[in-house]
């Protein structure tokens, strides 16, 4: 999108922080032996709580970084109307991938229908969305985010039966479900996600200031969404349909307090991880040294690095099922996650490696697609 020696590293640092998490949370379905919702406080224990929910920050900041990366663009000479076009075609493009292509490996198989819409269903539609709003004076826009961000749980009490024939609508714009019964499942709607990347679009302006005053402003930012979250949540108010509760151990009332939902997002759970990226994105304007050159490389190509992780990670579990079942068989998270069988699986010791193993062979691959993107200038590299 913008060429290599203006790419702005701390950027680049948290976006591959939170691409190598997100691998953690989906190898974690694919080799774990746990046939629970680690969210299930009556089943869960501590350590596997946690290790769902530190993913539960990759989503956000991703989509915030997504709309900063939009508001450079443009504060960097990009036309609106060329970043219209720009958007639209990501957009769509970001669709085929989810509807088309991630399924085969989600899968491996060419299984289309029923389809389901994750991430980067709501990625792309966030980027038509956007593709519109870089043409609305940001006052609107900052209006526009703030709305779905902290008043879309004003409407959590309308189910979709209740709307009629508006009820598809509903449900990829708020509640997760079937829009079409049996055909297309919304797993990520809409609102507030557009909000979030709206919310990263207006940020983008504070790339333009002095760095001080603008790590001022990150933290600032992030302390405030954070001592919200954690006054809002204590307090079991307003933004999260579920309250917290005391546990059978303090670890696990702690995890009750974390366990905010995220589908949709909730205005606790945008809180509880905006805030640390923000904070996160001022500190690692002075990360310097092994890892911080590391976690680059996969920020700077986190499309390829989601779109190959899928097939590898699922290689990955079919080798595994081989070696504990001695047969070779595909494990559909998505759909049998339940229905695996018992024997199936590793303890929270070797997700751990399972998940080392697959960032890992993911290294050399998305330092080349790097390479490549810094090189040549293809106009097709742009989406990718």
């Amino acid at each position: 999108m913008e060429q290599p020696a203006r790419r702005i590293a701390s950027v680049d640092i948290v976006r591959g922080a939170v691409m190598v998490l997100m691998a953690l949370d989906h190898v974690r379905d694919w080799v774990t032996n746990v046939r629970f919702p680690p969210e299930d406080l009556s089943q869960s224990s501590a350590a596997l709580f946690a290790t769902r929910w530190v993913t539960h920050f990759c989503a956000p900041t991703f989509f915030l970084l997504s709309g900063v990366g939009i508001g450079i663009l443009l504060s960097r000479g990009r036309r609106p109307s060329e970043l219209t076009r720009f958007l639209l075609m990501r957009g769509v493009w970001l669709l085929v991938l989810e509807l088309v292509i991630t399924p085969v490996g989600w899968q491996f198989g060419f299984r289309l229908i029923p389809a389901f819409a994750l991430v980067l269903w709501a990625l792309g539609w966030s980027m038509i969305a956007m593709a519109l709003l870089v043409h609305v004076p940001r006052i609107a826009v900052a209006l526009i985010a703030f709305a779905m961000i902290f008043g879309h749980n004003l409407f959590d009490a309308v189910q979709p039966d209740s709307l009629g024939s508006f009820a598809a609508v509903w449900r990829v714009l708020h509640v997760p479900g079937f829009v079409a019964p049996g055909v297309l499942f919304v797993a990520y709607p809409l609102v507030p996600w557009i909000g979030v990347m709206a919310a990263g679009f207006l940020i983008a302006r504070a790339y333009e200031w002095d760095a001080t005053k603008r790590r001022r402003l990150l933290i600032a930012g992030g302390v405030a969404a954070t001592v919200l979250f954690a006054v809002l949540r204590f307090a079991n108010a307003y933004g999260n349909p579920g309250p917290w509760t005391p546990q059978r151990t303090p670890a696990l009332t702690v995890a009750s307090f974390l366990n905010v939902r995220k589908y949709p997002p909730s205005l606790h759970f945008l809180l509880m991880t905006l805030g640390p990226a923000l904070a996160a994105l001022a500190l690692a304007e002075r990360a310097r040294g092994r890892i911080a050159r590391w976690l680059s490389v996969y920020g700077r190509v986190p499309l390829f690095f989601y779109v190959v992780h899928i097939f590898v990670a699922h290689a990955l579990a079919m080798m595994l099922a081989f070696a504990q079942g001695g047969h070779v068989r595909r494990i559909q998270v998505i759909t049998e996650i339940g229905t695996l069988p018992a024997w199936y699986g590793v303890p929270l010791p070797g997700v751990y490696l399972a998940w080392a193993l697959v960032v890992m062979l993911l290294y050399y691959p998305c330092r080349q697609f790097a390479r490549l993107k810094e090189t040549r200038h293809d106009w097709w590299l742009r989406y990718m």
